[in-house]
């Protein structure tokens, strides 16, 4: 999942909306789906398929609230631009910042999950140490320069692609006939409300937040609609973009949930590995494996070039210190705030190191209500500038507090909501502090046009 180095992609503003469509496809299919999905398996078991179509819905909403206000005021700074329209700079701030933390904590949730890829062939080496080899070698890629991987991007982006259309394709033949394994042939759908939902409605409630984080990089759509012909494509984009996710998601995991017992998935291993296990199919695993592992690797490299960007933007604006706009000048690479990144890098490590069972679990559900909180800035902040969808706008208010509030509920995953609201408090108290200097510094008030 490569939320923040999409945004920072340069281009020319002549994308066509089919261009923009694929380009989020690529930034939104990630790690996030290929291994956080598993942990809102092991929560809903079959009915992980009515997350997900509910995941779909609510993000479907902010993407649908965000491309009106793009549409009608089209600005860089998409969703924090509009925060500090509809709520002054405190909110644009806040929104800014709270974006870098998720992105921080997205790439912790994906260094994690490359380490448990990893130990699937090497099992008994620690994750730490997986986990500091792929952040020392991202970190030396990024101050090599990106321009390699952004032309890399569209390649791996349809490596994902393949490999989710590869275990569809596997596992329709299962459905058919045509491979047999210990198993025997064809799936087994769930027949009891109790196989489609091993923890009640407990568990499907508390596995929406992974639902979510699968879907999250639409917002980066928002960012990137400035690049587009036509303003007015912007939902059009979107929408194919989120029905073919829909299709592609809700397929996959259906079928996986099928092919295997909800005893058999776990954190640690893909769900489309676990539903292939009993089945004659030696090589998939291998190369399904390889293949995120390469994928997941660059959107993490390209997401430290994105975070580092995002945070020279954010000192160009004001909102943070103005060393971090300063650029080595053999490569014009801003070391202050790429080290900034290596940091929250260096956090992950640290945590797999005292938490090797449960990492995966507290960053991805964390990175994924930060997520959210972003999402509720813009319905809020359309609800204030925008005259019609205000019904809509609730719909999808009570969408993502549903699938916040189920992290609360299920204490397995309760760690990561305590740990989304450190960060909050931590972004609010900052923000009381540049309250009191921006009102002495008597600042510039900005306008919704």
């Amino acid at each position: 999942m490569s939320k923040a180095s999409c945004s920072s992609k340069q281009t020319t503003g002549d994308l066509a909306w089919w261009q923009l469509s694929l380009i989020g496809i690529g930034c939104t299919i990630g790690i996030g789906f290929f291994l956080g999905s598993s942990l809102g398996v092991k929560l809903a078991g079959a009915s992980i398929i009515f997350s997900f179509l509910i995941g779909a819905a609510g993000t479907y909403i902010v993407y649908s609230r965000l491309a009106k206000m793009t549409v009608k005021d089209p600005q860089e700074g998409s969703f924090c631009y509009y925060a500090g329209k509809a709520f002054g700079k405190w909110a644009g701030f806040s929104c800014g910042w709270n974006y870098w933390c998720s992105n921080i904590l997205i790439m912790g949730s994906q260094l994690t999950a490359l380490g448990l890829l990893s130990q699937f062939w090497f099992p008994d080496v620690p994750l730490w140490i997986f986990s500091a080899g792929y952040a020392v070698l991202s970190f030396f890629v990024v101050m090599l320069g990106t321009k390699g991987f952004d032309k890399m991007e569209d390649l791996f982006a349809i490596i994902k692609v393949a490999a989710i259309v590869m275990f569809i394709a596997i596992a329709l033949g299962i459905y058919f006939g045509w491979i047999k394994g210990d198993g025997g042939s064809g799936g087994n759908m769930p027949n009891t409300i109790k196989e489609w939902m091993p923890l009640g409605l407990k568990g499907v409630w508390s596995s929406l937040i992974y639902a979510f984080y699968a879907y999250g990089g639409i917002e980066v759509i928002g960012l990137m609609a400035m690049q587009l012909k036509k303003k007015e494509d912007t939902l059009k984009a979107g929408t194919i973009m989120m029905f073919f996710l829909m299709i592609l998601y809700v397929g996959s995991l259906g079928l996986a949930v099928s092919l295997a017992a909800f005893e058999k998935f776990n954190e640690k291993e893909s769900p489309f590995v676990t539903a292939l296990t009993n089945y004659d199919l030696s090589f998939f695993p291998h190369v399904f494996n390889g293949a995120i592992i390469i994928a997941g690797f660059s959107t993490m490299t390209a997401a430290l070039f994105g975070v580092t960007t995002l945070l020279v933007t954010l000192a160009k604006d004001g909102d943070a210190p103005k060393l971090f706009q300063k650029k080595l000048q053999f490569r014009e690479l801003p070391l202050p705030s790429l080290l900034l990144g290596v940091v929250g890098l260096a956090a992950s490590v640290l945590c797999a190191f005292a938490l090797p069972g449960k990492v995966f679990e507290y960053i991805t559900t964390a990175a994924g209500l930060l997520l959210l909180y972003n999402w509720i800035f813009i319905l809020l902040s359309s609800f204030k500038l925008e005259k019609k969808g205000k019904v809509v706008s609730v719909v999808g208010l009570l969408l993502l507090l549903l699938a916040i509030s189920g992290t609360v509920v299920e204490k397995t995953v309760r760690n990561g909501f305590f740990i989304s609201i450190l960060f909050v408090a931590l972004i609010g108290i900052v923000t009381l502090i540049m309250q009191r200097k921006w009102k002495k510094g008597g600042g510039k008030k900005l306008k919704y046009s």
